[in-house]
């Protein structure tokens, strides 16, 4: 299995491609505006208590309050509470915790007026990104994740990663993280610890340390609200979750983007720091790494399989609606259980891959091909169990139902990535049938004219692919005709990314000429 990160620098955003054996599996964009990131802490003031929901709404700098619920204020509230208020004075120049007093736990089951006023200065973190007409959603529980361990402060736990299923693993970790733990400080092991020595680990815990102690400076005069601990850099924070053993390139256009990768894996995987390639080519790279075309074939209201079958993907403002269709498929197979079962098997693989491609979070509900045989259907809910073992998200999945319904939630921290790829009609609202490319290349051979007559030597035409086959298909084609009359060789390139109308020309430098 290779795994292949592919990277693209734009001018505002960057967008991060996850390819597994050349398959487009997750896709996210790190947009510069971002300032409310999974993790990030603030330090911020409760705007007002509400007794009925036993949460309260926060002013972290967001058009729309953040939401705390009593249940993520966490146990320690009271210790954080004080400490904060002791750093903010000056009081307090000691962050070690190491001898902090601590305060009692608050109550499971308490109520909200009872821990916090409003105007009350608090350390929250990011937990849910702000999505659509809500605010974020935040915990004053904070945890600061590295590469092996996640530090949570006010804790004494040590907690191993349920992943990790070796008991004897389970209890070395937990002695060497517990020989070299602070006192005030918990520790989450997390799975890409097995097999590690002590050393690493204590590297990757001391550099946390050194992180909460830069927030905690910061807290001192801080104006409300304001950032004190950011995520690192996106391309960072998603290498320390998900790069393992199994990558095999990571490719980036952007040069101080691809320096600041190869320092990271200097740190993290030195033995891995060669699959780090800076790219250079002319080729946009998502279109180099067929990454346009798949996007385009995979964020759609209908998305095609193998084999004939496609899924319908319907968005709800409650819940997902995923219908499963056979195709042209039924009509190849000895009998309807045989067609369901292969059907829907294909179906749980695709499904699998779109949710963590979309990012799609809360209810989901699969309406899988009906199968009589209770077998096939065990199989089936083992399948896509199987299939949803890598995605990071949380999630959980409920049995077949009576309707032969599969219901999935998945955890929801950022808004679903939606990406539109339908395209206007180029024939105009008032459906003259006309043949499509027509109108395009009769705009395209004025402006070429134009540029010939400006002595242009070489020119190149970036296009939609319809339009480049238009061009150069047939004898004689559109291209000949341009070199017949103006003796000029015209280079044309497909585009997959270009709408169905754009185009661009290009001169022998690589510049576009406006």
């Amino acid at each position: 299995m290779d795994k292949e990160l592919i990277i693209r620098s734009g001018s505002e955003n960057v967008d991060f491609a996850l390819l597994k054996d050349g398959k487009l599996i997750e896709l996210q964009k790190d947009e510069g505006e971002n300032k409310f990131s999974v993790g990030d802490v603030f330090i911020a003031k409760i705007r007002k208590t509400v007794p009925g929901l036993n949460a309260a709404f926060v002013n972290v700098g967001y058009e729309k309050d953040a939401f705390l619920h009593y249940h993520d204020l966490g146990p320690k509230l009271p210790s954080l509470l004080k400490f904060t208020k002791r750093v903010s004075t000056g009081k307090l120049k000691d962050f070690s915790l190491k001898n902090f007093p601590f305060e009692k736990d608050i109550d499971k089951g308490g109520k909200i007026v009872d821990v916090l006023k409003s105007n009350q200065s608090l350390l929250v973190q990011i937990v849910k990104e702000p999505i659509s007409t809500k605010g974020p959603r935040i915990s004053s529980e904070l945890s600061i994740a590295g590469r092996y361990i996640v530090l949570v402060p006010f804790s004494n736990r040590i907690s191993i990663s349920q992943k990790i299923e070796d008991k004897e693993e389970k209890d070395r970790l937990k002695r060497l993280v517990k020989s070299i733990t602070p006192a005030g400080f918990g520790v989450i092991v997390r799975t890409v610890a097995q097999g590690k020595k002590v050393a690493e680990l204590d590297k990757d815990l001391q550099n946390l340390l050194s992180r909460w102690t830069a927030m905690s400076k910061k807290l001192h005069k801080a104006h409300h609200p304001t950032k004190v601990l950011g995520e690192m850099n996106k391309a960072s924070s998603i290498l320390r979750d998900i790069f393992n053993d199994t990558f095999t390139g990571i490719t980036v256009d952007d040069e101080e983007l691809y320096i600041q990768i190869k320092d990271y894996l200097q740190e993290i995987a030195p033995n891995k720091e060669s699959i780090v390639k800076l790219y250079q080519s002319k080729v946009p790279i998502f279109e180099k790494f067929g990454i346009e075309r798949q996007i385009k074939t995979s964020f759609g209201k209908t998305v095609s399989m193998s084999k004939g079958a496609y899924l319908v993907i319907e968005h709800t403002e409650a819940l997902h609606v995923v219908d499963v269709n056979s195709g042209n498929r039924s009509n190849k197979a000895n009998n309807q259980e045989e067609t369901a079962l292969e059907v829907n098997l294909i179906a749980a693989t695709e499904i699998a891959r779109q949710l963590r491609l979309r990012d799609m979070g809360g209810i989901i509900v699969v309406d899988f091909i009906d199968m009589t045989n209770s077998q096939n259907r065990q199989k089936l809910f083992n399948h896509l169990r199987d299939e949803m073992k890598d995605d990071r998200a949380k999630h959980k999945i409920l049995p077949p139902s009576k309707f032969g319904l599969i219901q999935i939630t998945r955890q929801r921290v950022r808004p679903e990535l939606d990406i539109k790829t339908r395209e206007e009609n180029p024939n105009g609202a008032n459906g003259a049938e006309i043949e499509a490319p027509i109108g395009v290349v009769q705009k395209i051979t004025h402006d070429l004219e134009k540029l010939f007559k400006k002595d242009y030597t070489k020119v190149t035409l970036n296009t939609h692919p319809f339009i480049a086959a238009f061009l150069t298909k047939g004898f004689p084609s559109v291209r000949s005709k341009w070199f017949l009359e103006h003796k000029k060789w015209v280079k044309i390139l497909p585009r997959d990314a270009y709408t169905y109308l754009e185009y661009h020309f290009f001169d022998k430098n690589g510049k576009q000429i406006k």
